[in-house]
């Protein structure tokens, strides 16, 4: 019994536990990315796309196999209708039955099909690459987001930090007021920086937060109350794409980005497109085989009696026996004869045989259709073209861009060293009464104005480098943990 208890109360705290154990999860860089590419609704209407190019793809393979259908029918004609078996008009109920199958198969058809089916491999094709770009959209904006994410929070820890360390200043400044060392101004000017301090902690949480719920978003995260990140500083630049030239990354580019291979693969659907149109202009050679039987059940008049069994009713004998039925007034006696199945078996026919279809005048359906087809192969390639210049400008961009945003960095180290030595002898110099309250505090806002500009220009300058390696080759969630 004590064991029993044991149990549920540990089953009991290890349910209590998960809320705690589901808020203190952090998620890296490539856990973001993957469950983006997973969950994101965009990337999913994308692979719809691709079932959509698949399913046309299969209807293209589809017009090699021969087409088969059967039919039948079953109808039932009273009055004077021909005999079948005697060839007579004759008054008489038939219930007329048929059978039917027609296979039919196109032998040739200007190789339309044959460029249907590859131009649907093709589209398939251009569909998987459509697909991969969006998943590579989403992932570049996940690592911005994930990138920002960073930033703020070592922004908000600048923000505390000053907020504590003025604090302390405060204090300090408070205990020697009261002790008449500083005058009063000084309090006062202490206590408006710690009031910016507090109000700039506050918009930096603010601005971490509005980071996180944005991201959350664009993962599809249905939980976003307690998302987060893990907290680890990223290297700036682990793949060396740094020492490579922008004609290297271009020409690397160029043989690897997703819009070049959409591009070139939209060129080689439209040429498909072309060659489908003029087959149009060549005659069409199809084969066809039918079968047929049918079967008549029909009763056939034997004659009017004259005596009555009422005043609407007639009584008359069935052809070939001693059958009296009724029947009313003046309606036709009808007598059954001929097997159903012997007649399947002997009314059976077969016709089998090729049809050729010339096309001589269509109202310049064909040449406006090929002209039309031409014109998009024309447009295609001139897109290939923009989309190779808009890869070398982008290419040359980013390579710009994350050389001056390393400058940048750079520099913004060297200005933080500078403000701290600054600070420092700012210091010094108050606490000696060479300056006032208010130029220490401006050299301490500097400093930390400073470090949060050295923080911006870090993270731009990963980020900057991360679209240089994905034009390289690199996928995003590659950034290294080392």
């Amino acid at each position: 019994m004590k064991n029993t208890k044991r149990i549920i109360l540990s089953v009991g705290l290890a349910f209590c536990m998960l809320p705690a154990l589901a808020q203190q999860k952090k998620w890296s860089l490539k856990e973001c990315v993957d469950y983006a590419l997973k969950n994101n609704i965009s990337i999913k209407l994308s692979g719809l796309d691709v079932a959509t190019a698949e399913v046309a793809k299969s209807d293209a393979f589809g017009g090699f196999l021969p087409t088969i259908n059967a039919q039948g029918s079953h109808s039932w004609n009273i009055g004077l209708n021909q005999n079948i078996t005697t060839g007579l008009l004759e008054n008489q109920t038939v219930q007329f039955t048929s059978l039917g199958a027609n296979v039919g198969i196109d032998i040739y058809s200007g190789l339309q099909r044959q460029h249907r089916f590859s131009r649907a491999r093709l589209a398939a094709v251009a569909a998987q690459y459509q697909l991969t770009k969006m998943q590579e959209d989403i992932a570049l904006n996940v690592a911005n987001s994930y990138l920002q994410i960073l930033f703020n929070k070592e922004n908000l820890k600048v923000q505390e930090q000053q907020l504590a360390y003025d604090n302390q200043r405060m204090d300090r400044i408070s205990q020697l007021v009261e002790a008449g060392s500083v005058p009063k101004g000084d309090l006062l000017d202490i206590k408006a920086t710690v009031a910016t301090d507090t109000q700039n902690k506050i918009a930096a949480e603010n601005t971490l937060l509005i980071s996180k719920l944005t991201l959350a978003q664009l993962m599809q995260l249905e939980n976003f109350q307690d998302f987060d990140t893990e907290d680890r500083d990223y290297p700036t630049d682990n793949t060396g794409v740094l020492f490579k030239t922008a004609l290297e990354i271009y020409s690397k580019a160029r043989e690897q980005r997703t819009e070049i291979k959409i591009a070139k693969q939209n060129v080689s659907v439209a040429e498909k497109d072309v060659k489908i149109a003029k087959g149009a202009y060549q005659p069409t050679l199809q084969g066809f085989y039918s079968f047929n039987t049918r079967a008549a059940d029909s009763h056939r008049v034997v004659g009017y009696q004259q005596s009555r069994v009422g005043p609407t009713t007639t009584v008359g004998f069935v052809e070939g026996t001693n059958q009296l039925v009724l029947a009313p007034n003046y309606v036709p006696l009808l007598s059954k004869h001929a097997p159903i199945w012997d007649q399947f078996d002997a009314n059976k026919g077969h016709s089998f045989g090729v049809s050729l279809s010339v096309p001589i005048l269509n109202g310049f359906s064909t040449r406006n259709s090929v002209e039309r087809a031409k014109i998009a192969l024309e447009r295609s390639r001139i897109t290939l073209q923009q989309q190779e210049l808009t890869l070398e400008q982008n290419v040359y961009k980013a390579y710009t861009d994350a050389q001056g945003a390393l400058n940048t960095y750079e520099a913004a180290k060297a200005t933080v060293t500078a403000r701290e030595q600054a600070k420092e002898y700012a210091r010094e110099r108050y606490e000696v009464g060479l300056i006032n309250v208010f130029d220490y505090n401006q050299a301490q806002t500097q400093f930390v104005n400073a470090q949060s500009e050295l923080l911006r220009t870090k993270y731009d300058f990963i980020f900057k480098v991360k679209i240089l390696e994905f034009y390289f080759g690199v996928p995003i969630s590659q950034i290294s943990d080392k």
